[in-house]
């Protein structure tokens, strides 16, 4: 090869790379140039349907430096006191403010909460009493803007939650004095609640943000509503699955119910999303309820509205929880994990689970390649897990536009996978894995929800912190 030839060719993989990083970019660490991408701007609402008595605001901090424009300061507010309970992280090296709102929680058990005061741009984990410090500062002055001076022994009426760099302390001097223009800023308005959506953003692509309404069974005639906003993008998997949640419901909820409503809401949704198989040191997802749409207490788990609601609950906290996988850092596909014939709810859980979080199951995926060793590999070294019988285990790729699945494992035995249709369902930004531990109907379902993991993942977490 002459030198001029050899010239060419480096030039051409210069020109090729510059190229592929182009496309491949994408705006991240708060939160870019605020430009949604065109394939989320579907998934953003343009209105909504919000519970009575619930506001929210936002303001610009400038937590992170490098955000100079973008709100990055939320307050979600009632009207009037509230009925709540979160569910937190598991990780050992929980962020402060996880430990003032479990604390806050504890102390008021769960009642007379009046919002929540969010910032990004950094998480206020691994920060020491001074972290602690911060965050009992962000809800007592966010307390003070309430106007509610009565003491009643019990502590701080506001919930605390910070997303971002860990390791770093908050520039609290800077929050304490925004925390008044966010309030002031408090609004029912669909584009109050999507901003402040947007203002908890990290590396997500856009705000996320859910409403609805409903009725129960004792209340036929009485408009009952939810709105959910949520963020993460990546450090995504349970327990919990750096996410934030904030539901909030018009619905007259007793305290003593509102842990095991939401406990068994996230299991079947926060609880059953991956995007990288890392658990953050910040999750928290809380539910408010403050009555404000009247109707009979519901302060019995074997009432029909709490059965009713709970449903209601979980099937909207997994459409939120979804939203979020849709918007894992790089990734590039929306993927469905089925399990069906588990010895147990639990075990078919855990085989989906295994499967989601497979570095090559995802990278399989993001190559369009139906590798479904790979899928094979993860089931079989899934922990505690009773039931899996190689001779029964099938596998299947099931597209999203509603087409027939495409088997590839029988019983254990290969198929001859038509190649063609494998690219044509992996060409679809939505799929489904299909795993079937019993050649029968028998046995317990699970669903998962998880992601590709593209080239962009790597960059974008290769320097996140700077």
């Amino acid at each position: 090869m002459s030198l001029r030839d050899a010239s060419k060719r480096v030039q051409r993989f210069i020109s090729h790379a510059i190229k592929y990083s182009r496309e491949q970019r994408r705006p991240y660490s708060v939160p870019g140039d605020g430009v949604i991408p065109p394939g989320k701007r579907q998934y953003v609402p343009t209105s909504g349907t919000y519970p009575k008595g619930f506001l929210t605001g936002s303001t610009h901090v400038g937590v992170k430096p490098s955000n100079t424009k973008f709100d990055d300061l939320a307050i979600v507010a009632s009207e009037t006191p509230c009925s709540s309970a979160a569910v937190f992280t598991k990780n050992k090296f929980q962020a402060a403010p996880v430990t003032v709102s479990r604390d806050i929680l504890k102390r008021r058990k769960g009642e007379g909460i009046r919002g929540i005061v969010i910032n990004s741009g950094r998480a206020n984990a691994v920060t020491g009493k001074k972290g602690i410090e911060d965050a009992y500062t962000m809800g007592e002055t966010t307390d003070s803007c309430f106007g509610d001076n009565h003491d009643d022994g019990n502590g701080s009426r506001t919930l605390v939650m910070s997303t971002g760099v860990i390791g770093q302390r908050l520039p609290i001097d800077k929050i304490v004095a925004k925390i008044p223009s966010a309030y002031n800023t408090l609004s029912s308005s669909h584009s109050a609640w999507l901003s402040a959506a947007r203002a908890i953003c990290t590396t997500d692509t856009f705000p996320k943000l859910l409403s609805r309404s409903f009725t129960l069974p004792s209340s036929p005639n009485t408009s009952y509503s939810i709105a959910g906003l949520t963020k993460g993008a990546g450090m995504i998997h349970p327990n919990m699955a750096t996410l934030l949640g904030i539901l909030c419901t018009d619905v007259p909820i007793a305290p003593s119910i509102m842990h095991p409503l939401l406990s068994s809401a996230i299991e079947k949704s926060f609880n059953s999303i991956s995007i990288d198989g890392d658990t953050s040191t910040n999750d928290t997802v809380a539910l408010l309820a403050n009555g404000a749409a009247g109707g009979s207490l519901i302060d019995s788990q074997s009432s029909p509205d709490y059965t009713e609601l709970q449903q209601i609950l979980t099937t909207f906290a997994a459409d939120l929880a979804k939203i979020v996988v849709r918007d894992g850092e790089g990734a590039t596909k929306f993927v469905t994990i089925r399990v069906t014939g588990g010895a147990s709810h639990a075990d078919a859980k855990r085989v989906a689970s295994t499967i989601a979080r497979s570095p090559l199951v995802k990278t399989a995926l993001y190559g369009k390649d139906a590798n479904w060793g790979r899928v094979l590999c993860a089931i079989g070294y899934a922990e505690d897990v009773e039931g899996v019988v190689p001779e029964e285990t099938s596998v299947s790729f099931v597209p999203g536009d509603g087409g027939p699945e495409l088997r590839v494992v029988v019983n254990g035995e290969p198929e001859a996978v038509d190649e063609t249709r494998a690219a044509e369902i992996l060409e679809q930004a939505d799929l489904e894995i299909l795993v079937r531990l019993r050649s029968d109907d028998r046995g317990s379902e699970a669903l998962y929800w998880t992601c590709d993991f593209s080239h962009e993942y790597v960059t974008i977490n290769g320097d996140y912190r700077t």
